[in-house]
């Protein structure tokens, strides 16, 4: 139920959450007031849809299409994480095991690997709909200590997952369009068809191989229908094009198992510039806030803090780095990209995983 959102979870960076939050509205706010006292460029009536350089690879929903128009997309993201911290501060698996939290199991390292394809396609010209698919690859590096207490370290093991994710469904309603400012509506819906009861063979600290549930962060999906509402604007003159996207996620319910992902806002700002008719570079600034798991899997009860739902949620600011390359002439409708992304703050709540860095590479071809 929607009620059950809670965002912002536990604020522990409040300032920079509003600066984020307020910069953003902001600038929406200030560009679409600028935008409709231009008499002569206003509204959808007279069959203008705005076209500009796309946003970088990693954002999704960021533009509309044509009447008619379709677009075919694929989305290849590979993201690492790799130590840990409590809060902002990095912490070793020896301090972990040592916290007096019942913890003999750390992981020290995670790669996550989504191939993601995506079709778009315009009933009308301020209309779009969506569909995702994807397909994950999940590795979890751990290492055990021995025993009840201490820590001597009895082995390392890797836990791995694969398989179909969430399938996302979303439509884009455009507001108000002009030469140079656009602003549209971004409603989505994630259906739970990413498994969440995979299961692996893990190293205990009694130096047994059995095979249970494996942690949250593993699972592929979330269990749950989850709705995806946001506001997206755009603006370009000249060269340069810039937006702002604003995204919440509710989590509807509790899965099968009794749980619930925590529900989230992200907040995302860039800029580009096209340095030739098929070369565009980006800078991209994200915030995003997320809460703790609701609730717990009864069959997820390991001695690893990827176990425990207090150990999920906080905030995050990520940087990215992107390159597009526009199709002209022949080549008109293909666009190939690259972002790279790393995150320069994050305060987490509990103990997890710290974020390292991102790269998405994609392809698009409208037609």
């Amino acid at each position: 139920m929607i009620d059950r959102f809670t965002l912002p979870a536990k604020p522990v960076i409040t300032r920079k959450f509003m600066i984020a939050f307020v910069t953003s509205v902001a600038t929406l706010a200030s560009s679409v007031i600028y935008a409709q006292s231009d008499a002569d460029h206003s509204a959808h009536h007279d069959g203008h849809v705005h076209v500009g350089n796309h946003a970088p690879i990693g954002v999704m929903g960021d533009h509309l299409h044509a009447k008619g128009e379709w677009m075919l997309s694929y989305r290849y993201m590979s993201m690492r994480m790799e130590d840990n911290i409590r809060g902002s501060d990095s912490i070793s698996p020896e301090e972990i095991v040592s916290a007096g939290l019942g913890l003999r199991v750390v992981p020290v390292e995670m790669t996550t690997n989504m191939h993601m394809f995506g079709a778009m396609y315009a009933p009308t010209d301020n209309l779009t709909l969506m569909l995702m698919l994807n397909y994950i690859e999940k590795e979890m590096d751990h290492v055990t200590f021995q025993g009840m207490m201490g820590t001597t370290e009895l082995g390392m093991f890797t836990t791995e997952t694969s398989g179909i994710g969430d399938t996302k469904l979303s439509a884009l309603y455009g507001i108000f369009d002009s030469d140079e400012h656009h602003v549209h509506l971004n409603l989505g819906l994630s259906i739970p068809t990413g498994s969440i009861d995979e299961t692996d063979d893990i190293l205990t600290p009694m130096n047994t191989r059995p095979t249970r549930r494996i942690p949250y962060p593993m699972q592929l999906g979330s269990g749950t229908y989850d709705i995806e509402p946001g506001i997206t604007y755009t603006g370009k003159r000249s060269q340069w094009d810039w937006g702002t996207q604003l995204k919440l996620l509710f989590r509807l319910d509790d899965n099968d198992e009794g749980y619930s992902l925590g529900d989230s806002l992200t907040v995302s700002s860039w800029g580009s510039y096209r340095f030739s008719e098929w070369v565009a570079g980006s800078l991209r600034l994200t915030y995003s806030n997320s809460a703790d798991i609701n609730g717990a899997d009864p069959q997820i009860a390991l001695p690893v803090p990827t176990a425990q739902p207090r150990n999920f949620g906080g905030e995050k600011f990520d940087l990215g780095l992107g390159v597009n390359l526009i199709g002209n002439g022949s080549s008109k409708g293909h666009r190939a990209a690259i972002e790279y992304t790393t995150t320069i703050e994050q305060h987490r709540h509990g103990i997890q995983m710290e974020m390292q860095d991102m790269v998405t590479l994609g392809y698009q071809f409208s037609f």
